[in-house]
């Protein structure tokens, strides 16, 4: 990978506001996540590809632009889990695997809800909260666009 194909690859994630990018591409492995505490990172570089982790073209997050926010709905307070990217929604890391969430699970903050596909990443979004799975808003496979309400967790305090 070129330093001008990272250029590249660093514009694309901030047009789109990733929250969360990961890129395999002959043997070199770039993943970017950025949340409260950000940071590049490419490990499994090869000795020749040197780690570049220009601080001004790190993805940052706006204020409130988070992919989790709260809610009231029926039943009292939720936080609504939204899609922070346009892609295709998958309840479970490969077809025929268990779901990473159903209804009525307990998540803790941090913990895998599903991955979305995007031009053929997978990205997974996170729980931002601890608490109880209790709607799942999306199918399996199903196109998912930008701030569409995927999950919906009862916090726990």
């Amino acid at each position: 990978m070129t330093l001008d194909e990272i250029k590249q690859l660093i514009e694309f994630i901030k047009a789109h506001d990733l929250s969360e990018f990961e890129l395999e591409h002959d043997g070199v492995k770039v993943r970017i996540k950025s949340g409260s505490n950000h940071h590049m990172a490419a490990p499994h570089l090869p000795p020749s590809m040197p780690v570049l982790s220009p601080p001004a073209a790190a993805p940052a997050a706006a204020p409130g632009a988070s992919a989790a926010v709260a809610a009231a709905e029926e039943g009292g307070e939720l936080a609504i889990v939204k899609s922070p990217i346009v892609g295709t929604f998958y309840r479970a890391a490969e077809p025929g695997a268990k779901p990473f969430v159903s209804v009525g699970d307990t998540v803790r903050k941090g913990q895998v809800l599903c991955i979305i596909e995007a031009m053929k990443l997978m990205n997974e979004i996170d729980s931002e909260y601890d608490g109880e799975v209790t709607s799942v808003y999306v199918e399996n496979g199903q196109a998912v666009q930008y701030g569409e309400r995927l999950f919906a967790i009862r916090p726990t305090t």
